[in-house]
């Protein structure tokens, strides 16, 4: 069923999630028509219950789909809108229309602000955190202003829209490792695609007479992106193994730290090898680059998810750092 969905979903990304899609929805233009696209195939529903009329799948089930957000770049929040239907389905909420992303709000003071709301630029709705509380309230009654990414702004409700919000159940530390496997998938799917495009290019590109990628330093370095992309694969997908939806938090830690590093690695070893033309505007690599620092730093980055699964070793009571990995990465 993963594969299926995966390939179909593929598909549709390759022909309406184009760099010139990207490009266009990113400098403003109209995402409506991709996102009315998505909607219209079913698969943000992947994770609501068949009962519900959804996929009924569970969060492994849906790696694939959530990696190909990263590996298309897309310019709208399908990920994080499964995610959310997902959650909104198990909390016994009318799972609305539209796309819905992850906020935490501030608690002081009477308005609901959230200085950055990810993908909230082309969200309808936002699930919003505050204290131990979860809301759901709409982008259009907030006042948004740009902040970090080019497709994120910070909101500000009125303090009567809180109360006019719809309540939702669940724990929010929950659901903030929700966000940090979803970051941790689509990191890994946008570091496969810029590798790919890396090893096309070193093949490419001449010098000397000869492609780049023949000479052996342009080969270490595509050899070590290699054990990057792959090993941040395999970390995100057991920050995904859940039977459910809410996975272990150790299994989102290592994830989340591992792509996290890798993704550092990974941009800095591509504009290296493809010098100054990756940097461009005209160039595809950097719709990719830019989404690898942007979501390092999404959920928490590596120095804090490191922190998480230190204090699990130190709790968990194994003598060595290796046991508690074993334990952590062995499929029963």
């Amino acid at each position: 069923m993963d594969d299926l969905f995966s390939e179909a979903v593929a598909q549709l990304l390759r022909d309406l999630s184009t760099p010139d899609v990207v490009r266009a929805i990113e400098t403003g233009g109209d995402h409506c028509a991709l996102w009315q696209a998505i909607e219209e195939a079913g698969f943000a529903d992947a994770l609501v219950p068949e009962a519900q009329g959804g996929a009924g799948l569970a969060l492994h089930e849906v790696f694939g789909v959530l990696s190909l957000c990263g590996t298309h770049a897309v310019p709208v929040p399908l990920g994080e809108t499964v995610l959310a239907r997902g959650w909104l389905a198990r909390a016994g909420v009318a799972v609305p229309r539209g796309s819905t992303v992850f906020a935490e709000a501030d608690t002081p003071g009477d308005e609901v602000v959230c200085p950055l709301v990810r993908t909230g630029r082309v969200a309808d709705q936002v699930l919003v955190a505050r204290g131990a509380a979860l809301r759901l309230l709409p982008v259009a009654t907030a006042q948004a202003m740009p902040a970090g990414f080019v497709l994120d702004v910070a909101l500000r409700w009125p303090a009567q829209a809180w109360e006019a919000g719809m309540p939702v159940r669940g724990d929010p530390g929950d659901l903030r490792l929700l966000q940090a496997a979803l970051y941790a998938t689509q990191l890994a799917g946008a570091m496969r695609a810029a590798f790919d495009r890396t090893l096309a290019y070193a093949n490419e590109r001449q010098q000397f007479g000869r492609p780049i990628g023949k000479f052996q330093a342009i080969q270490h370095q595509l050899a070590v992106m290699a054990e990057h992309v792959f090993a941040a694969r395999t970390a995100a997908q057991l920050g995904c193994r859940a039977e459910d939806l809410v996975p272990e938090r150790l299994h989102v830690a290592i994830a989340k730290a591992r792509t996290s590093e890798a993704a550092l690695e990974v941009a800095g070893m591509a504009h290296a090898i493809h010098g100054a033309i990756g940097f461009t505007a005209e160039f595809d690599l950097q719709l990719f680059t830019r989404r690898l620092h942007a979501w390092r730093q999404a959920a928490g980055s590596e120095s804090y998810w490191h922190g998480v699964a230190g204090r699990h070793h130190l709790d968990s009571g194994e003598t060595l750092v290796l046991d508690t990995i074993r334990a952590a990465t062995t499929v029963h």
